[in-house]
């Protein structure tokens, strides 16, 4: 097979087959394929697409690259959630500690910021010292001993993922959603998982504009770990708006551990609360989800929950004491404020340029090559429907490098609008697909 038929292959609309695509990524995983190659393989698929059957080829194809796990001798059942990116998207860190201390165990494999969101390694490693770059053995060790561990996609588990995650972020081919589950359910479906819920977000801020792509891709990643064995349930939930008052890796360590208090942004609990449940529920660990919900909330206010976070954050070589005192956390140098033009309703009109404004402060990438600058990011005062009058300050901006403050002031203040009129409440959480019942939520 030649590399730049298969492309010319897919490029022209036509379906690649099973063997064309286990040749493909097996070739790149072990560097006989350049990057320049997968590069336009990876923007013949957005462009062109993918089937059912070719999506459910490449996602094998990613989780065969390397090892699955085989939890079967840890007590419990085991599961995992997943969201597919956001601004202020933090919830990983919050419902990880609640699950595991709500009695099951959690393998968490995640990813990097990737676009203009956030990662979730790039927020564990604010914590000094926190290593998520564990071996497989490490990895069930800290399950063994607390339940859950947070990681990274290892050289062991889906090692193809990792390359073309990298790769998608710097090529302007992230929004494919045959790529995206390819990419979500190698890593997951490689964790040895009985149960996984998928937070599927739609919105300005999220990469699937329309609710109807969002509920596209997530009755593609339902279908294909339902294929595979597994209970799946995701959650169409809005990205508008950020997640929480806080975008910035360290702002959204210190974030969570405010939800972790019993404290913090009510949306951002809210729909902690509810992932949570779906997890107790997919394990039969409750009858409901509003059970699910109330037990999530005990292991808040008995602090279960943020004892259990610096349990994970011990066992994976972190500064537990973050947990106690955020304070030392990383802190930018300089603060500026973007305020409001007139009187009104605050109104987000683009959240995705919120993240941009992120990403131009140093909290995420344009190279795979770049550094994260752990202390930088946006603080909203003001969110959608929040009365302002003008003058009054819509959002504040950490920040270290003077010279990226002017582009970041400007994605900011192209981001909000101020309305005479507050704009219609959404809800949070729009659909659920794939579980018993979901229809009628």
């Amino acid at each position: 097979m030649r590399v730049a038929d298969l492309i010319r292959q897919k490029r022209e609309g036509a379906e690649i087959t099973p063997e064309q695509i286990n040749f493909l990524i097996g070739g790149y995983t072990r560097g006989e394929i350049p990057d320049y190659q997968i590069s336009a393989l990876l923007m013949a698929i957005l462009w062109r697409g993918m089937t059912h059957s070719e999506t459910a080829a490449l996602t094998d194809a990613m989780l065969r690259s390397g090892h699955t796990l085989d939890l079967s001798d840890l007590p419990g059942k085991k599961v995992d959630k997943h969201s597919t990116g956001g601004v202020g998207d933090k919830t990983s860190l919050i419902i990880a500690p609640i699950v595991a201390a709500g009695g099951l165990v959690v393998p968490m494999i995640s990813g990097r910021g990737l676009g203009h969101t956030g990662g979730t390694l790039d927020k564990l490693e604010s914590i000094p010292g926190f290593n998520v770059n564990l071996s497989l053995a490490d990895f069930r060790c800290v399950l063994g001993k607390c339940g859950c561990a947070l990681i990274g996609a290892t050289a062991e588990i889906a090692p193809a993922d990792k390359k073309i995650y990298a790769l998608r972020d710097v090529t302007a081919t992230v929004e494919s959603p045959a790529l995206i589950c390819a990419s979500i359910m190698s890593k997951k479906l490689a964790e040895g998982v009985d149960a996984l819920v998928l937070d599927v977000k739609t919105g300005s801020g999220a990469f699937l504009k329309s609710e109807r792509e969002a509920v596209g891709l997530a009755e593609l990643m339902v279908e294909t770990g339902k294929r595979m064995g597994k209970r799946v349930v995701a959650l169409i939930t809005d990205m508008d708006q950020p997640l929480g008052r806080a975008a910035g890796n360290a702002m959204e360590v210190v974030e969570s551990i405010e939800i972790l208090n019993g404290k913090g942004p009510a949306d951002l609990r809210e729909l902690c609360l509810e992932l949570s449940a779906w997890m107790f529920y997919l394990c039969e660990r409750v009858a409901s989800v509003d059970e699910g919900k109330r037990l999530a909330a005990d292991q808040i206010t008995s602090g279960r929950a943020k004892d259990k976070f610096r349990e994970i954050i011990r066992l994976q070589g972190g500064d537990e004491g973050v947990v106690d005192h955020p304070e030392r956390l990383a802190k930018a140098q300089y603060t500026a404020e973007v305020t409001s033009p007139a009187n009104g309703f605050a109104q987000i009109t683009d959240c995705e340029k919120l993240g941009r404004a992120c990403i131009a402060l140093g909290a995420g990438r344009n190279t795979k090559e770049d550094a994260i600058d752990p202390a930088v990011g946006l603080v909203f005062r003001r969110k959608r429907g929040d009365a302002v009058w003008q003058g009054e300050v819509l959002c504040t901006i950490h920040y270290n490098s003077p010279e990226r403050l002017d582009d970041a002031r400007r994605l900011v203040a192209a981001s909000f609008q101020i309305t005479r009129e507050a704009p219609k409440p959404q809800p949070l959480v729009r659909r659920v697909i794939g579980a018993p019942g979901a229809s009628a939520l």
